[in-house]
């Protein structure tokens, strides 16, 4: 009889190891119902999923006028509601490489950008003077496939072709995410949506 009831007990450790295995794989789910690290057609590294939570817009925006962008530089993810109060999407990100780097505060979309060109910033440059002074549209611009210009000079939301880079500490200031990504928010987004870098 006890030999019956241990082997229940591990069975039923098993299953319910098991069970919890397969509850963590499963992707989370957006307010909306879509999947939200779901890893798309050539995308198998999902980072820093375990950080992110979804937000309320609330604490962090007076309304959804034009729609509202929060960065948490923390937790490296970004996140958006659409004017409608229904819609809702959270992406990881890259982050600046240093406090020094890092803005924070209230700024917004000035521009949309479909074929962004990249030029190094002053610093930048100085920084790394082997640095090309332009890179056109294509594979090897840093700033991927879309651009969301920010009120601040130099600062700006994009794409990126460095894969590598999502859920690390890897940008000059900007804030990167996955190019399917950012082509999804540069859709939602207009200009004039509030941005909040916190």
């Amino acid at each position: 009889m006890r030999d019956l009831s241990t082997r229940l007990g591990r069975r039923a450790f098993l299953g319910t190891t098991a069970a919890a295995a397969v509850a963590l794989a499963l992707p989370a789910r957006a307010q909306d119902g879509t999947t939200e690290f779901e890893p798309r057609a050539g995308e198998t590294v999902r980072r820093n999923v375990s950080s992110f939570r979804a937000l309320r817009w609330e604490p962090h925006f007076p309304n959804l006028r034009n729609g509202a962008i929060l960065v948490d530089i923390d937790s490296r993810a970004v996140h958006f509601w659409g004017e409608d109060g229904a819609t809702y999407r959270l992406y990881p990100s890259s982050v600046p490489m240093s406090e020094d780097l890092t803005r924070r505060g209230r700024t917004e979309v000035v521009l949309k950008d479909p074929r962004p060109s990249w030029r190094p910033t002053p610093a930048m440059k100085q920084r790394n003077p082997e640095w090309p002074d332009f890179i056109g549209p294509g594979p090897d611009n840093p700033l991927g496939t879309r651009a969301l210009h920010l009120s601040w000079t130099y600062y700006r939301i994009h794409g990126t072709h460095d894969t590598r880079k999502i859920g690390r500490r890897s940008s000059n200031g900007c804030i990167g995410l996955y190019n399917e990504h950012i082509e999804e928010l540069y859709d939602l987004a207009r200009v004039g949506t509030q941005v909040l870098l916190l």
